[in-house]
């Protein structure tokens, strides 16, 4: 016998937020890890795309 659980939106998403919450303290170096990498990634794509706007510049120049 399988039993349903009524959940309506608002608890889903409240209950999604505890467990989010709860996750991070528990593995708080790991998302310290991931968060400054994601950081790192954006600081690089940034530099890339101001890259690509200016002119290149000449080999001989460099």
């Amino acid at each position: 016998m399988s039993k349903t659980i009524d959940l309506s939106e608002e608890k889903i998403k409240e209950l999604l937020k505890e467990v989010l919450i709860e996750l991070i303290e528990t593995k708080k170096d790991n998302f310290q890890d991931i968060f400054l990498e994601v950081i790192e990634e954006i600081g690089l794509k940034n530099a890339i795309q101001e890259g690509r706007q200016n002119d290149f510049v000449k080999e001989k120049h460099l």
